[in-house]
């Protein structure tokens, strides 16, 4: 800690020490500069995208690890942008998003209450409490919102609410979506038919122990479906 005084007077002093060896006899008024430094058992969390899976409170509803990675790299984080996360569960895409770069924005919409609650006890362990967290389900919650310059949709995918999203995204903007059920698939299908954009399948295995020995086990496949609107587009 270090504690500035009577600043710009006669009497003004720099003290600096830690909390636990701190006895100095400060003024009323002072400036407080702390410096928190870490531990060495402490977890330290770099903001490059693919955060682990643990470090979120979720109910199993998430995007996962390195799908979760792949998903920024198409979402194109910059400074200052806004964020749609549609059906965001416990956040972890709006989370990652505004804490890859400065000044990012991200509005979070989650029909479920209890959801809501993780995604509010995420955002403020992970640094960014002013994630915007709306209760709703797509497309109707979408209305009213500031225009996104980025959409992603996990939850509650549907051609209405990729197609509102797609119109409320600035030209310019990046829309994703991911889809691990048959039924989401062809809606996503659908999608690329007509607006076009890119189709990437996604598959990730892990190696769990098999007996005294290791195996590999798939996760479910992910669809992903990402385009960018066009300068010129206006719906």
């Amino acid at each position: 800690m270090v504690a500035l005084e009577h600043l710009g007077g006669p009497n003004e002093r720099r003290v600096e020490g830690t909390p636990s060896d701190w006895n100095a006899d400060i003024a009323t008024l002072h400036t407080l500069a702390i410096e928190c430094v870490a531990g060495p058992d402490a977890r330290l969390l770099p903001r490059v995208a693919g955060l682990p899976d643990d470090a979120f409170h979720h109910d199993g509803k998430m995007t996962k690890r390195e799908v979760r990675a792949l998903t920024l790299a198409k979402l194109d984080p910059v400074p200052g942008a806004l964020l749609w996360d549609v059906g965001a569960g416990c956040g972890s895409v709006a989370i990652e998003w505004m804490r890859a770069v400065p000044r990012a924005r991200a509005i979070a919409l989650e029909p479920r209450a209890d959801r809501r609650v993780l995604m509010a006890e995420n955002a403020s362990a992970l640094g960014v409490p002013d994630l915007d967290i709306h209760e709703g389900t797509a497309p109707e919650g979408l209305d009213g919102l500031a225009a996104p310059d980025a959409v992603f949709i996990g939850g509650g995918l549907s051609v209405e609410t990729a197609e509102a999203a797609f119109a409320a995204l600035k030209p310019g903007g990046r829309l994703v979506a991911n889809a691990v059920t048959l039924e989401s698939e062809a809606v996503l299908l659908a999608l690329h038919a007509e607006r076009g954009g890119d189709l990437v399948r996604l598959s990730v295995s892990r190696s769990p122990a098999v007996g005294h020995l290791t195996g590999w086990r798939p996760a479910m496949p992910v669809i992903q479906w990402s385009l960018t609107k066009p300068w010129e587009s206006t719906s």
